[in-house]
């Protein structure tokens, strides 16, 4: 089993949508910077390769997909096996990397000879499903207020990413001004050791140049 990291810049309450190859039983994964408390949902469709049509096509029936998300610190919050298409769910509960891994069940009886799938993902982050309750809305007031909650969720997980990044910022800064405190007092010891040697071979010297009388 081969691990492949796939690194992705999402911007923050946007969709992103892409594909991308695999082979059976392949695991590849995304790492998402994310703040606490933000909710990701990502929706996936394999394809599987067809050794007489030369393209690729809908997936074989069993084929399924094993979605596994882990934070930073290696902590397993989300593990479930679908179908060869899905949709999941997850709202982190810390800020920090999070880490979406895909991988195939397809076996080589499964795949028969054609090993290689394309799989659609999209994942957004920080934004729900507006389509899906505009769809359940009953008249236009309720389209229109939909749409104004989703517009404040936006500008709230907005709110909570510019919060997070000034954070992570401030964290910076920090750990910048301690290195830097500690290289100029590394400079001025190796300094101090400099003088205390020069002065201590000069003493020497002196003393070696007397007792031989030399000078």
């Amino acid at each position: 089993m081969h691990m492949f990291i796939l690194l992705f810049c999402f911007n923050f309450s946007l969709s992103a949508s892409f594909y991308f190859h695999s082979e059976e039983r392949e695991e590849k994964c995304i790492i998402q910077d994310i703040p606490s408390e933000t909710l990701i949902t990502g929706t996936f469709k394999i394809q599987q390769w067809d050794l007489d049509r030369h393209d690729f096509l809908e997936a074989a029936p069993g084929l399924g997909m094993f979605v596994t998300i882990t934070s930073y610190m290696e902590e397993v919050l989300f593990s479930k096996l679908f179908g060869s298409q899905g949709t999941f769910y997850f709202t982190s509960y810390s800020p920090g990397e999070h880490i979406i891994c895909l991988e195939s069940n397809s076996t080589r009886l499964m795949s028969f000879g054609g090993s290689r799938l394309r799989i659609h993902l999209d994942i957004r982050v920080g934004e729900h499903d507006l389509d899906a309750a505009i769809a359940q809305a009953k008249d236009k007031v309720n389209e229109v207020t939909f749409k104004l909650e989703h517009l404040i969720e936006q500008i709230e997980q907005i709110l909570k990413e510019q919060n997070y990044q000034r954070d992570r910022e401030e964290n910076f800064r920090t750990t910048s001004e301690d290195t830097n405190g500690n290289v100029l007092w590394w400079a001025l010891a190796q300094t101090f050791i400099f003088i205390s040697v020069g002065i201590f071979q000069m003493k020497y010297l002196k003393d070696f140049f007397i007792a031989k009388k030399l000078v």
